[in-house]
């Protein structure tokens, strides 16, 4: 099952509405396990885990025993259910690690299994898996996107400048591995005043990445972001939102509509645009996961707000002196409703991961 679950990275962030499941078929020959079919599902969501593994299998999947990361769907669509897919193969047995929660298929595609006279073992390593399909487990009971906080913060607490000149705060290691989450997520988010600082890309830039970049979306309530930028420059080549409360009629918006940006209607409150709201938009599109990047303000905002799931923290070596920006968040300061899953030195860098518990 571990080789499972790491096999269903591969495709993390890439199977649009869908999340990325894996399959393992295994059988014994010569006295020995031996995985004789794999399946990842598929780029854009289809074709599904479980058909790809069988067919990879071929006869060696009859008698087998397929290990699944996510119980198998019992819904017909435009394909037949994966339960009665395994059913047809001719395994004899299924050992799934998540169950899944989407009202169409949560225990039906075990009830079928089982009513086919397959032996199977739920809840193997539920935990694990369900860390990496938290976008989607979210999306379904919550109807809502999941959020990850990213902060990289100064040894003193602090995440940047006041006068908004850049400084680095993490080495190179840090930074590659800030864009491999990128990778791993659907909406890579930021505020305006990030973007009008910073001009940043917000792309995946890791050699053989580059085309997993995911959409950028801006909070921009009155419709800041100038048309000029390197987000709008590239709108066309990678998907740019803009969450905004301007009028229909704004001027602005024509402009960078015409960069090929598009925009998320968004009621606004004090000059802060509703987030629940836009996170329950961003689910209805389909999409599962928000990685949120910056600023200071921003994560403020959805710590507020109780929407933040997931906190990855960048904790550097060197002190940022003078007037600085004082971190929302850092491991001295988490709230007691976060626990620690992950601590990994980069170099002199310390990253900390935690999620709700």
């Amino acid at each position: 099952m571990a080789a499972a679950i790491r096999l269903a990275r591969w495709h993390e962030g890439r199977t649009g509405s869908n999340p990325s499941v894996a399959t393992l078929i295994v059988r014994e020959i010569d006295g020995q396990p031996v995985i004789v079919g794999r399946g990842v599902t598929a780029i854009g969501g289809r074709p599904h885990a479980e058909p790809q593994a069988l067919a990879d299998a071929g006869e060696l999947a009859r008698g087998a025993t397929a290990y699944v990361t996510l119980e198998p769907c019992a819904h017909h669509g435009r394909t037949p259910p994966c339960a009665e897919t395994l059913v047809s193969a001719g395994v004899v047995r299924v050992v799934a690690a998540a169950t899944d929660p989407d009202e169409r298929v949560s225990g039906r595609g075990y009830a079928i299994l089982r009513a086919a006279g397959i032996e199977v073992e739920e809840g193997v390593l539920a935990r694990e898996a369900e860390r990496d399909l938290a976008g989607y487990l979210k999306r379904r009971t919550s109807n809502r996107a999941h959020v990850t906080l990213k902060l990289a913060v100064s040894a003193n607490g602090k995440i940047g400048r006041r006068d908004g000149k850049q400084v680095a705060i993490t080495g190179e290691i840090s930074r590659q591995q800030v864009h491999a989450l990128r990778a791993q997520s659907d909406v890579i988010l930021v505020g305006v005043g990030t973007a009008l600082n910073d001009d940043p890309d917000l792309t995946c830039r890791l050699p053989g990445l580059e085309d997993r970049s995911p959409v950028r979306l801006v909070l921009d309530t009155n419709l800041r972001l100038p048309v000029s930028s390197r987000l709008a420059a590239t709108a066309r080549e990678v998907p740019l939102w803009i969450a905004t409360a301007a009028a229909p009629d704004d001027p602005r918006r024509a402009e960078l509509a015409a960069t090929g940006a598009e925009f998320l209607a968004c009621d606004a409150q004090d000059g802060r645009l509703a987030l629940p709201e836009l996170l329950e938009d961003i689910a209805a599109r389909g999409l599962s996961t928000v990685f949120v990047e910056g600023g200071a303000e921003v994560a403020k905002a959805f710590l507020e707000e109780d929407l933040v799931d997931r906190i990855v923290l960048f904790t550097g070596e060197a002190d940022i002196e003078g007037e600085a920006v004082n971190a929302p968040v850092t491991r001295e300061t988490l709230p007691e409703t976060f626990r620690p899953v992950a601590s990994v030195r980069y170099g002199t860098d310390q990253m900390d991961e935690f999620e709700r518990a």
